[in-house]
């Protein structure tokens, strides 16, 4: 096949949520639907199996998911490549850089819990991005908020236009099934089908006087009456405002029941973009490119902990990956080669010959990547969108053993290079401080830096609740700024200036003594200096 029909075929997206919204349970439906897994439950299986690493020694210890897991299919002969992120807010940064590597996210959420405090934040990230927005509001089966409450809040909640796409025919005890608006199908609700991908009874005209048979005429007057609000109250669904990112359409249903899960799926696979221009800071890429550009996004060590092995996965934006071939390192201004670059299902990896855009890969990394790195053929390319977030926790890193300070040093450097915390250099004396979002990564970074680098270590706490990055052209004004918050002074690993605060308070007089000053909560700034 042409790049072009290869670039048609191919759909690349995250599914993110709140925590315990649904969004595993989803993924394992639509890899069943693919084929991908015989039964629901096997990805977390294979994941418990295969997940042997000292690292990931926590992941199981905690029953939580630390990283996001890459996992493709075919189904109807569309390359289906879904990135399932992390849902604890502790390892959010993982999901905000996966973002970057989505053309479309399908965002779930818990119907009875509604917009929650991750799912708005990662909301934010789409927007920064205008990235198209599905949203699957979940767990139908089960009592939940009113669904015009529920619209409502996730328009003003999320900041986007929504649209129902289906519509949920009564809920709990109630539910019934479901009613697309655009193809005038009744869906019937039957629980006994939760691990089947048989599609359930469908009938195609909502006047159809058998629905009544199999939902109730009551609840099939109920549909009647809500459809004629529904089409009052919201805006019809538009391929283009949807794809600009300004609209999201609204689909219904449980994912551990198996129901409504296909409908989205198809209906993503229909309306969902395919790979398209991304952004560099040179200049924008286009997928039908023939040369081969691409970033890395994530970067994963230990995988098997029997080679300390690294993968770093590469996004393709543009051209043909082949095996073997030398492709140009723009950092570090080199060429190279890979031998076994893989893809993934779920945890099973597989050798690829050729990759086109829109697929992810993993390459086997001795060290030379970092998160943000380009692969091009030649060509100097920087590519924007892969941001670093203000960290809210600060910590000292005290050595507790002097012998081994190299090793700390090499370990601090290389786990941040990853992007499992941020480093900030504070002076005199290239005092450590590492950043994070959340507690559990410090347990993460002591775990590992005495397993896989011999080096042990203490976090000592700092009263600091924000870091930010700061700009200013005004070199008077700066370096007044540097005398007198010298305590709060401290560089990260590209040596960008950052002001440490111990309140928000703090931030907001820095801004009106310093007015010539710009303050940054997204690393992503640093873009427009790499020119």
């Amino acid at each position: 096949m042409s790049i072009k029909s290869e670039i048609k075929r191919r759909r690349t997206f995250a599914i993110i949520s709140h925590p315990d919204a649904g969004k595993t349970t989803l993924t394992e439906k639509l890899l069943l639907f693919g084929n991908a897994i015989l039964t629901a439950g096997a990805v977390k299986s294979n994941k418990i199996k295969a997940t042997t690493s000292d690292f990931m020694e926590i992941e199981k210890q905690r029953g939580i998911s630390v990283s996001t897991s890459v996992m493709a299919f075919d189904y109807n002969n569309i390359r289906v490549n879904i990135l399932d992120t992390p849902g604890h807010k502790d390892f959010a940064e993982d999901t905000y850089r996966t973002l970057s590597a989505v053309d479309s996210v399908i965002l779930v959420v818990d119907s009875a819990k509604g917009v929650e405090e991750q799912t708005r934040k990662l909301m934010q990230v789409c927007r920064m991005r205008n990235t198209p927005v599905m949203i699957f509001v979940n767990k139908m089966d089960r009592e939940g908020l009113y669904l015009y409450d529920l619209m409502e809040e996730l328009e003003k909640e999320l900041d986007i236009a929504v649209s129902p796409y289906t519509w949920s025919i009564g809920a709990g005890n109630r539910f019934k099934g479901l009613y697309n608006l655009y193809t005038d199908e009744v869906q019937v609700y039957d629980p006994s089908k939760k691990d089947s991908s048989e599609k359930p009874v469908t009938i195609k005209d909502i006047n159809d006087s058998t629905i009544a048979d199999h939902i109730g005429a009551d609840s099939l007057k109920t549909l009647k009456d809500e459809v004629e609000f529904i089409k009052d109250m919201f805006e019809p669904f538009s391929l283009s405002l949807y794809r600009e990112g300004y609209l999201a359409p609204v689909f219904f249903g449980s994912a551990l029941n198996n129901f409504g899960v296909l409908d989205l799926l198809e209906t993503f696979l229909e309306i969902a973009p395919h790979p398209g221009t991304i952004e560099a800071i040179e200049r924008k890429i286009q997928p039908e490119e023939e040369a081969l550009t691409g970033f890395i996004f994530k970067i994963h060590a230990n995988l098997d902990p029997n080679h300390r092995d690294r993968i770093a996965f590469l996004r393709i934006c543009s051209g043909k990956f082949e095996r073997n071939k030398f492709y140009f390192h723009t950092r570090q201004d080199k060429k190279m080669r890979f031998s076994s670059p893989t893809s993934f299902m779920a945890n099973a990896k597989s050798i690829v010959d050729e990759a086109y855009p829109g697929d992810v890969i993993g390459l086997y990394d001795s060290g030379n990547f970092k998160i943000g790195d380009t692969l091009t053929e030649g060509e100097t390319l920087h590519f924007k969108g892969i941001p670093s977030f203000s960290p809210e926790i600060l910590r000292e890193v005290i050595n507790m053993d002097p012998f081994k300070t190299k090793q700390l040093d090499k370990g601090v450097r290389q786990l941040t290079d990853e992007g499992v915390a941020q480093l900030f250099i504070q002076q005199p004396g290239n005092r450590k401080v590492i950043g994070t979002v959340g507690e559990l990564q410090y347990e993460v970074i002591k775990f590992r830096l005495e397993h896989e680098y011999g080096a042990k270590c203490r976090f000592s706490p700092l009263p600091f609740i924000k870091a930010t990055w700061v700009t200013s052209d005004n070199k008077k004004e700066l370096d007044e700024f540097l005398v007198r918050k010298s305590g709060a002074i401290a560089y990260d690993k590209e040596n960008n200036l950052v002001f440490f605060a111990e309140n928000e308070w703090m931030i907001k007089i820095a801004k009106e003594t310093f007015p010539s000053f710009r303050f940054y909560t997204t690393s992503e700034f640093k873009d427009s200096l790499k020119v």
